[in-house]
């Protein structure tokens, strides 16, 4: 596994030694699997904490949902939704916060609660100021792709090649990062499954996972839950689909991603630690 490590604001979070787990925290009332179940920031913190116990080793906050056909949501709504949790998460945890936006302004409201990540969907596209924001304040970004918008986005999704056509956006991408003068040290890639993807497209994206680390980046993986392992698996309620979960995951350590996002910690850690044993590399 490359040497990676992050500089979230001093915090060096280290992707060497093997996978790190991004819980994911929604603060939102309509998020696909967790919508409204932590929209009070005071379950929220308590979320992100009991995800740190478990061992998250960052928390990934969102205030707007970007599950399939989900309208836009304000900024400043976002700014009401997360900036308490993060600033009450920060009071009591060292844990490296990314706040999920393609908002510049949410970013930088959340920048300034604590938050040392940025996770932005569209790949600093959506916003012509997330770019310098991220350059200015020297902070990690997570870049990635998405075919479309949320709203639209699994509206007969089409590529010529999905794993080429992904690779050459997301190296487009960390080009376009480094131009605007975020540091190569400091970009995380994500293919985006299941964000303007078919079933089909996000199993050859599982089969080739090993290319995106070609591009000489941290790589990041989100399935959890994901609605392709439903339909794979015949299961409607996303909470349900945690088995599902566990085998892309372990399937995409095994290849030697560096992050995986996701919503059920304690599980997906035993995932992560028993494949990182089987391949030899010490947590």
């Amino acid at each position: 596994m490359n040497k990676y490590q992050l500089d979230c604001r001093g915090k060096v979070l280290d992707l060497s030694a093997g996978p790190v787990i991004m819980g994911v925290l929604n603060v939102t009332p309509d998020s696909f699997s967790d919508g409204g179940e932590f929209i009070k920031s005071d379950r929220a913190v308590a979320q992100g904490l009991k995800m740190i116990a478990e061992g998250a080793g960052i928390i990934d906050v969102g205030g707007e949902s970007t599950r399939p056909g989900a309208e836009s949501v304000s900024d400043e709504r976002q700014i009401e939704r997360v900036v308490p949790v993060i600033r009450d998460l920060r009071r009591q945890t060292e844990t490296p916060i990314s706040i999920d936006t393609t908002s510049s302004k949410v970013a930088r409201a959340a920048l300034e609660a604590g938050a040392t990540i940025i996770n932005d969907i569209s790949a600093l596209r959506f916003d012509g100021q997330m770019a310098e924001l991220a350059a200015c304040e020297r902070v990690p970004v997570i870049l990635m792709h998405i075919q479309g918008k949320p709203r639209t986005m699994q509206t007969n999704p089409v590529y010529e090649d999905v794993v080429r056509d992904v690779k050459v956006f997301l190296n487009e991408r960390i080009d376009y990062a480094v131009a605007a003068g975020i540091e190569r040290s400091q970009i995380v890639i994500d293919p985006g499954f299941g964000f303007g993807k078919t079933v089909e497209h996000n199993l050859r994206l599982f089969r080739h996972i090993s290319e995106f680390l070609k591009l000489n980046v941290p790589v990041l993986v989100g399935p959890s839950r994901k609605s392709f392992i439903g339909k794979i698996l015949n299961i409607t309620n996303p909470s349900e689909r945690i088995f599902g979960t566990a085998a892309a995951v372990a399937w995409c350590v095994a290849e030697g991603v560096h992050i995986v996002r996701v919503h059920d910690v304690s599980e997906m850690d035993q995932v992560t630690r028993m494949i990182t044993a089987i391949r030899g590399t010490i947590r």
